[in-house]
């Protein structure tokens, strides 16, 4: 008997939503970066601003998902953001003031939280009585977002080298125009995809959060050094002098390393029930942002350090989640993706300003490359003290 291939269509449909959200509203600005902060006079300090205003877009759609879920479910939440994002990347392409930016950027953040929280919550529905299916899936689902950075590592910084600086509203319009050929499948897959179980079958019940301390202080410690990676390395490049066919290669190595790695993690997500998934992801990440400050940023050095990140840094999230479906009963899966994003984005916020104004303060990013990887190995070591869960 040949197996239904629907749930698998779906959880391709539902990784459009991280592509969106995720590979094209947020990562692929630091693509554009570089020829905003030369064509706009900017320091690192207010280039980096536009994802820590991202990120904290992010935070709000983070809270207001979370409170909001369960009253109007997770399909109705995706397809609003899933929706949204397109419009909100064309606002970045018509205004070039850094006010107007932010608010922009803030309103993808928004959505954007909207769309992987409630398309995380929807995976995790998929296959939940075949565990192994069930990780490989939500594996699946947030490594869509490795296919919204191949799509923009590929043609963005050919597109700026090619047209200039000046041309960076191009590559906004070019982002947009890809989201928005993403919304009809993922719109597709929401409706096919069972509705997450509400909490009003276990009124008063809670999560522990006390008993998940260190999964989420390390998670936190995860997305403040993560973000600075995907911020500033291709303005560490373009500093370095590396070409526009460097650049697209090492972007898309990124996100073939997104796509590739559900398959290399099986393994360990199917096994790991307390925070070794976490740790051991949050250790490559690290290793992986010291590379180019350690050693000569050489071409052979960055693409190395594409890969193992690109292999790595979406598990954070596959992990937590995982984590999350293990030990918490079902009507709580929606409402630990929410909070688990909403430590997640206070993490983002920090990151990429932070990291700016040491840039500014030293005259050079690797300094605060160097403090992400630090940053990233306090994660790895902290989720090694996460263990499992009591029975809920």
């Amino acid at each position: 008997m040949q197996r239904d291939p629907t749930p698998w269509l779906v959880a391709l449909g539902l990784s459009l939503g991280p592509a969106v959200g995720n590979g094209l509203a947020r990562f692929a600005y630091g693509l554009i970066l570089p020829a905003m902060q030369s064509d706009r006079a900017w320091n690192y300090t207010e280039a980096g601003w536009l994802n820590t205003a991202n990120a904290a877009g992010y935070l709000l759609g983070a809270m207001l998902t979370f409170a909001l879920v369960d009253r109007f479910g997770a399909r109705r939440i995706f397809v609003l953001g899933i929706i949204a994002t397109p419009l909100a990347l064309a606002g970045s392409a018509a205004f070039a003031e850094l006010l107007l930016q932010s608010v922009f950027r803030i309103a993808a953040g928004i959505a954007g939280a909207g769309v992987f929280i409630s398309g995380g919550a929807m995976a995790a529905m998929l296959f939940r009585d075949v565990p192994a299916r069930n990780a490989l899936a939500i594996s699946l689902y947030f490594g869509g977002g490795g296919l919204g950075m191949i799509a923009s590592g590929a043609v963005l910084p050919i597109l700026l080298h090619r047209w200039g600086d000046p041309a960076w509203p191009m590559a906004w319009v070019y982002l947009a125009a890809l989201s928005g050929l993403a919304v009809a499948p993922a719109l597709w897959a929401a409706r096919r995809c069972a509705e997450p179980a509400s909490r009003a079958g276990r009124a008063g019940v809670r999560l522990p959060l006390a008993d998940m301390l260190f999964g989420t202080l390390a998670y936190f410690l995860f997305a403040v050094g993560y973000i600075v990676y995907l911020t500033f390395l291709v303005a560490l490049m373009r500093e370095g002098g590396a070409s526009a066919a460097l650049v697209a290669a090492t972007w898309s190595l990124l996100g073939l390393g997104v796509v590739v790695a559900p398959f290399l993690w099986r393994a360990v997500l199917r096994r790991s029930t307390g925070g070794g998934a976490l740790a051991l992801a949050c250790l490559a990440t690290g290793l992986a942002t010291l590379l180019p400050v350690g050693l000569q940023d050489t071409a052979l050095t960055l693409l190395l350090s594409a890969s193992v990140f690109g292999l790595s840094f979406f598990m954070a999230p596959t992990a937590v989640t995982t984590f999350a479906r293990k030990n918490l009963g079902q009507d709580l899966w929606g409402r630990s993706v929410g909070m688990f994003t909403t430590v997640f984005a206070l993490g983002q916020i920090f990151g990429p300003v932070v990291a700016g104004r040491i840039a500014d303060t030293t005259g050079s990013l690797s300094s605060g490359m160097a403090a992400a990887g630090a940053i990233l190995l306090a994660a790895a070591a902290t989720a090694l003290f996460q263990r499992p869960l009591a029975p809920q």
